[in-house]
């Protein structure tokens, strides 16, 4: 089981290109980032921590973009993984990203997970021609067509919100396929999406009771014809011994945490404190 940090982004926090080093340098696994294009101001969406239109957070409209992000971590660090919790594909165009994944994928040497979202934020995703009802067969579409521009020499789609025929398009990922987890609340429903279209499940904030969900992803996974067992990533709040050792029991393979990011004093601080209770040694320099 490993350790990373996720980043709420906002243009009033570290720049990665000054986090990330640290993260990688206290011996963290990962580096995890948002992403929000906009934020209408007026929104009949509710947001799962509030229940209603009020954010709990105001980074929410502040969130740096995740790939320009996550380039410039990749140019200052050399191990840590680079991916986000979590994107939202269908608020691109799926071609374009491709290429963005794949030459964020190439120029990092093959360090790049994708986690996504369906959405919470309906509106937001109204903006950008998104149906609510379809979001889950959009975003579907977008991971399936990408994968085919990441892998086939000569890739094609065909579907209902993704269409194009035959083309090149290099650089491949040096991975093949870009690992992808999808962040979602442990239900029957997404577990099924997830055997069917992703690698693994990142929990949601607050999910701290997983043992009977993760069961029943591995149950769903098997039955579902997947090799292997899912990825599962967990974001958590305070390390806890016991805890963690349960976790890491029932196939937890990476545990997250968040920091303070307003001053490299604060951060690093941080992430020496955390990183001896979890009993992390520092990256050999």
């Amino acid at each position: 089981m490993e350790f990373g940090i996720v980043q709420f982004t906002s243009d009033r926090g570290l720049k990665p290109q000054i986090l990330a080093p640290l993260i990688e340098e206290a011996g963290f696994a990962s580096y995890y980032v948002p992403e929000h294009g906009h934020i209408p101001t007026r929104r009949d969406a509710a947001h799962p921590q509030t229940g209603d239109s009020s954010l709990p957070d105001d980074r929410y409209m502040r969130t740096l973009d995740p790939w320009t992000t996550l380039s410039a971590a990749a140019a200052v660090t050399e191990r840590i993984r680079l991916a986000t919790a979590v994107a939202l594909p269908v608020q691109s165009d799926p071609i374009t990203l491709a290429k963005t994944l794949a030459t964020l994928d190439h120029i990092s040497g093959g360090r790049v997970t994708l986690g996504v979202g369906f959405g919470w934020n309906l509106d937001e995703l109204g903006d950008h021609n998104v149906p609510p009802g379809r979001r889950r067969t959009m975003l579907r579409e977008y991971l399936e067509a990408m994968r085919a521009l990441w892998t086939d020499e000569e890739a094609e789609y065909h579907g209902e919100f993704v269409d194009f025929g035959t083309s090149w398009a290099w650089p491949k990922p040096p991975q093949g396929l870009i690992p992808t987890l999808v962040g979602a609340a442990g239900n029957e429903k997404n577990f099924k999406w997830i055997a069917r279209s992703a690698d693994g499940w990142i929990t949601t904030p607050g999910e701290a009771d997983i043992e009977g969900s993760v069961a029943l992803l591995k149950q769903i996974w098997s039955d579902a014809g997947r090799e292997g067992t899912p990825q599962i990533v967990v974001l958590d709040f305070r390390p806890d011994p016991e805890k963690l050792a349960r976790w890491q029991e029932i196939g937890v393979t990476e545990v997250l945490y968040g920091l303070p990011d307003d001053s490299v004093e604060k951060a690093s601080a941080y992430l020496a404190k955390l990183a001896g209770k979890l009993g992390i040694a520092p990256a050999v320099v």
